[in-house]
C-alpha cells in the first residue's frame, strides 16, 4: 500500500475548499434565478443538489455503520443525526484532516508505539478515509455536478442570457469533475495492492480523457434537447435503462444490504449516461470500445441532424462553433483514452476475489476494502 503524502494532504484541503465554494455558488445561482423569476431553473438546480446530497448521505452513513458495527455501536446514533441534517461529508472531511495530518506530518517510527499509533495503521486510516471520500465525490459529480453543467450550458444555448454566476457555476462544475475523476484514480492506486503510483503525466492524460469526452457528450445532449426536449428525455431514459441492465448483469456486490445494492446499481446507471464505469474490474477493452463508439456515432448523428434537418441553424455562428467543439472534444478525448490505456493503464485493478459477494471481510489476514467491489476506469 502506498503512503499518504504531504501532496495528498494539500489536495485534500483544496478539495474541501472547492466543496464549500461549490455549495455557495449553487445557492448564488439559485437565488439569482429566483430573483429573475426563472423558478423552474432554480428548482432544477436545487433538485440535483438535494438528490446528490440525499444519496451520498445514505451511502456515507451505511459505510460508517458497517465500519463501526464491531467496535462501538453507540457512535452510530450521533452519526445518524449528522447525516440526517445532510452534513455527513464534513464528518468524513474531519477524519480525513485528522488522519491525513498525522500520516503526512507526524509519522512516528518508534518501535514502542502501540498498534493504533503505528505509522502503518495511521497511513491505512488516512488512505481508507480518503478512499470513501473519493467514492462519494464520484456519486456527487454525476448526480449533481454533471447534470448542473448540462443545465447551465443548455440555458446559455437556448436563451443566450449569461451572467457572472452562470459562468462561475460552469467553472465550478468543470473543477468538480476534474477533481473527482483524478482523485478517484489516485485513491484507487493507493488502496489496491501492487499498483504503481499515479504520476503527474498519467493524471493529466486521464483528466483530459474524462473531461473532453464528458464535455462532448453534454454538448451533444444539449443540442438534441434544443431540437426536441422529448427526444432528449427518451434518449436519457433509454441510456439509463441500458446502463442499469448492464450493471445488473454484472451481479455487483458492493453493498451488504440488497436494497442499498439496488440503489447503487441505479446510481451506476446514471453515471453510465455520462462516462464509462467499470463495476467489476478485469479487462474492459471491448466494453469501453463499444461504449465510446456508440457515443461517437450518436454525437456525429446529432450534428448531421442539425445540418440536414435544420438548415437555417447552420448559418448561425454559434452552431458552427458548438459543432466544432463537440466533435473536436470527442476526437481528442478518445485520443487521450487510447494513450492512457496503452501507456499508463495498470494491468489489473484488483486481485481476483474468491468470494465476490462479501464486502469488507478478512480473508487470510488481509482486509478486503470497498474498492475491491467498486472499480472505475
Amino acid at each position: 500500500m502506498m503512503k499518504f503524502t504531504k501532496q495528498n494532504f494539500i489536495f485534500l484541503v483544496g478539495g474541501i475548499i472547492i466543496h464549500v465554494v461549490d455549495i455557495g455558488v449553487d445557492f448564488w445561482v439559485t437565488t439569482n434565478y429566483f430573483c429573475q423569476g426563472q423558478y423552474s431553473w432554480g428548482i432544477l438546480i436545487l433538485f440535483f443538489r438535494g438528490l446528490s446530497s440525499l444519496i451520498t448521505q445514505i451511502f456515507s452513513y451505511e459505510w460508517f455503520k458497517n465500519d463501526w458495527e464491531e467496535t462501538d455501536t453507540g457512535k452510530t446514533k450521533w452519526i445518524f443525526l449528522v447525516h440526517l441534517f445532510q452534513c455527513g461529508i464534513f464528518i468524513r472531511y474531519w477524519f480525513a484532516l485528522k488522519y491525513g495530518c498525522q500520516a503526512a506530518f507526524k509519522q512516528n517510527s518508534s518501535r514502542d508505539a502501540s498498534e493504533i499509533d503505528s505509522p502503518s495503521f495511521i497511513q491505512k486510516q488516512a488512505i481508507d478515509v480518503m478512499t470513501d471520500i473519493s467514492m462519494l465525490r464520484v456519486f456527487k459529480t454525476f448526480l449533481e455536478t454533471t447534470p448542473q453543467l448540462f443545465v447551465q450550458i443548455y440555458i446559455l444555448m437556448e436563451h443566450g442570457k449569461n451572467s457572472i454566476c452562470q459562468y462561475a457555476a460552469i467553472f465550478m462544475s468543470f473543477c468538480g469533475i476534474s477533481i473527482s475523476t483524478v482523485d478517484y484514480q489516485v485513491s484507487l492506486r493507493k488502496s489496491l495492492p501492487d499498483k504503481e503510483e499515479f504520476r503527474l503525466l498519467p493524471k493529466f492524460v486521464y483528466l483530459f480523457y474524462k473531461l473532453l469526452t464528458i464535455t462532448s457528450w453534454i454538448l451533444s445532449i444539449s443540442l438534441i434537447t434544443l431540437l426536441s426536449f422529448k427526444s432528449s428525455v427518451i434518449l436519457l431514459i433509454f441510456l439509463w435503462i441500458c446502463g442499469f441492465t448492464w450493471t445488473w448483469k454484472q451481479r455487483t456486490a458492493f453493498c451488504k444490504s440488497k436494497r442499498l445494492e439496488y440503489l447503487y446499481r441505479t446510481v451506476v446507471g446514471i453515471i453510465l449516461i455520462f462516462t464509462f464505469f467499470n463495476v467489476k474490474g478485469g479487462k474492459t477493452r471491448v466494453c469501453i470500445s463499444i461504449y465510446y463508439a456508440t457515443h461517437t456515432v450518436v454525437t456525429v448523428g446529432i450534428v448531421f441532424i442539425y445540418m440536414f434537418g435544420e438548415p437555417t441553424v447552420i448559418k448561425e455562428i454559434h452552431f458552427t462553433i458548438l459543432s466544432i467543439i463537440t466533435i473536436l472534444s470527442q476526437v481528442l478525448g478518445i485520443t487521450f483514452l487510447v494513450v492512457y490505456h496503452r501507456c499508463f493503464h495498470p494491468t489489473a485493478y484488483c486481485r481476483p476475489q474468491t468470494y465476490p459477494d462479501e464486502v469488507d471481510e478478512k480473508r487470510d489476514g488481509v482486509k478486503i476494502g470497498r474498492f475491491q467491489n467498486f472499480i472505475m476506469q
